[in-house]
């Protein structure tokens, strides 16, 4: 019995730390993708990056205190807050860390005190995020459970086909609303350029396993009845799988639409600015779906 009762701990710990995470990247990535920040980070002074944390934690604090990303609440417990603060904040450093890597921002060559100060001011908007993975798309099935039973059973009369198109439309929304942002800034041209092959099947992997944790394993919006709805593509690989090529096409045709691409340019380098576009528009196209 304590076996499984630690196992349980364990696993839901777990959990926590995904809906954290997939909160983190719902809400930063944009600031990711934004050079101006990379450079404000990297020209950082020590106090300054103090400062950053100091006020960090102020804010991820009293976010926790109101929400937070466990499922679990514990009303009144100012230790337990600081303890999920911590926590919250040190997701969003490695969330940001990891994402910073796959971008090629931090290499070998990158010097201590400019990594640290490019993680810790782009993890702000990630620690923001951890913090408000439940306010973001928490699972209302408590809240409103009778209408929640209603769409059960029109999702389960429905038409498969139906259900496919509504969801291959809520990614291609999801995944425009954030490329429109990000496709007419440089960035991309700069990342795709710093950019191999090797790191591209890279960003492929962990848009796959970004996506696929956003939607059906972080807890969010009624999860269960998600992996349950029909249609086409409703298997969790293979949903994922066709949303992400449904995010390349909006990216490419946002970056085809602000001029950033034409087609005199090669296929290599529609591939690469495609892929760099990708993984943020995966992630708007993942919640897209957890909209409908």
């Amino acid at each position: 019995m304590p076996t499984k009762r630690q196992k349980n701990v364990w696993r839901s710990e777990i959990n926590d730390i995904i809906r954290g995470a997939c909160g983190g990247f719902l809400f930063g990535i944009p600031l990711l993708y934004t050079m101006e920040v990379w450079w404000i980070g990297s020209l950082a002074k020590p106090q300054l990056m103090m400062m950053a944390i100091a006020l960090m934690f102020v804010v991820v604090y009293l976010l926790n205190q109101i929400e937070g990303f466990r499922k679990r609440r514990y009303t009144g417990l100012a230790h337990q807050a600081a303890m999920d603060t911590v926590e919250a904040i040190a997701i969003g450093l490695a969330c940001s860390t990891f994402v910073l890597l796959l971008l090629r921002e931090l290499t070998p060559e990158t010097s201590l005190r400019e990594s640290l100060g490019k993680i810790i001011f782009e993890s702000v908007p990630f620690a923001l995020g951890v913090a408000l993975a439940n306010q973001l798309l928490g699972d209302i099935e408590n809240s409103n459970g009778e209408r929640q039973a209603t769409n059960s059973t029109t999702k389960k009369t429905g038409d498969e086909l139906n259900a496919t198109f509504a969801d291959l439309g809520a990614t291609l929304i999801g995944a425009t609303v954030i490329a429109f942002n990000i496709a007419p800034t440089d960035e991309i041209s700069m990342l795709a350029a710093a950019t191999s092959p090797a790191w591209e099947l890279a960003m492929i992997a962990a848009s796959l396993l970004i996506s696929y944790g956003i939607v059906f394993q972080a807890g969010f919006s009624d999860q269960q009845k998600r992996r349950q709805q029909k249609g086409i593509f409703q298997r969790p690989s293979s949903e994922t799988i066709m949303s992400y090529l449904v995010s390349l096409l909006a990216g490419a045709f946002m970056l085809w639409f602000f001029q950033k691409l034409t087609f005199s340019d090669p296929w290599t380098m529609w591939l690469d600015h495609t892929l760099i576009l990708g993984l943020p528009a995966t992630i708007g196209g993942a919640a897209g779906r957890l909209a409908i």
